[in-house]
């Protein structure tokens, strides 16, 4: 009676394992081709205490790194020497709904280099301050970058992360950014093609106050050093990655769901090998008709054989 049903729940279990291979593999493929795998290295590199059984990070070579002779990189200098270099080939943000400000000219151009004379430099902070004064309709606007250098046992070198970046504007206004995501040894700079508050583009600057929710802010091929800049150059840049997509995120909640089919499906044919196992079981046992008394019972059958 239940083999049908057994049948058919070993068909569904085999169809989803086939289906389950086939995602996960698909996943995997999603992942590191979309993933550097210098993220994952970086983040487990920061925690505390955690050991480092890895070789080197992976740079990019020089000759890949994406150079643009329409822009020039800006340089923050401490005891006349470099300790801060950063570029980008896009500057734009937007406030709300209103028209979008392309800011690339005023910020990076050679022949009009924007100021930056209010930026300061330390061993383990850095501060870039942009000032592009009155743009359309903003007044005094800063652009402002904020890094800080912090050596990590665990790793045995330096780091240097961006920790936010703020948006003066108005004489009083600010509107701050979390950048915590964005870091890279001090022996490299660090490159990625958007750092942006946008979803579309991961979103690696994340509102921190009210004000920066008004706005959106995003940096195209954008690059950066701190505090061991050597000859004026960036060094081999770290590249950035992003693990969770959208298109990653919805696979491991199909496989999640698969798993749980899966579950399902074995418990299913578990219990209904129990069933047909009792089925075939009760069919072997003799029931007596009078349990009461078995012995009177055998006696009458061997009565009844003698007399025949």
């Amino acid at each position: 009676m239940a083999s049908p049903w057994k049948h058919c729940s070993i068909l569904l279990l085999s169809l989803l394992l086939l289906h389950l291979q086939s995602s996960s593999c698909l996943g995997r493929q999603t992942a590191d081709s979309l993933q550097s795998p210098d993220a994952s290295r970086r983040k487990l590199l920061q925690i505390p205490g955690a050991s480092v059984p890895f070789t080197p990070l992976k740079v990019l070579p020089r000759e890949k790194e994406s150079h643009n002779t329409n822009i020039s990189a800006h340089q923050v200098l401490s005891n006349g020497e470099p300790c801060l270099m950063f570029q980008a080939r896009r500057l734009s943000l937007r406030y709300e709904r209103q028209k979008q400000l392309d800011l690339t000219e005023q910020a990076f151009s050679p022949q009009k280099p924007v100021d930056t004379s209010q930026s300061v430099c330390s061993k383990d902070k850095a501060t870039l301050v942009m000032r592009f004064g009155d743009v359309e309709d903003i007044r005094d606007l800063f652009i402002r970058l904020q890094l800080s250098n912090t050596f990590y046992e665990s790793s045995g070198e330096w780091w240097f992360s961006l920790d936010n970046i703020s948006l003066l504007y108005n004489t009083s206004e600010e509107a701050v950014f979390n950048a915590s995501e964005v870091y890279a040894p001090a022996s490299s700079s660090y490159h990625c093609l958007h750092v942006s508050s946008l979803q579309r583009y991961s979103a690696l600057l994340l509102p921190s106050t009210d004000h920066a929710r008004r706005w959106t802010l995003t940096f195209t091929d954008f690059q950066i050093q701190a505090f061991n800049v050597t000859s004026g150059k960036f060094s081999p840049a770290s590249d950035c990655g992003s693990f969770l997509t959208p298109a990653i995120l919805m696979g491991l909640v199909t496989s999640l769901i698969l798993l749980l089919v899966l579950a399902y499906a074995l418990h299913m044919v578990i219990h209904l090998k129990h069933i047909e196992h009792d089925g075939e079981h009760k069919a072997d046992i003799y029931y007596p008709e009078n349990p009461e008394h078995p012995e009177h019972c055998c006696v009458e059958n061997i009565t009844e054989k003698n007399i025949l």
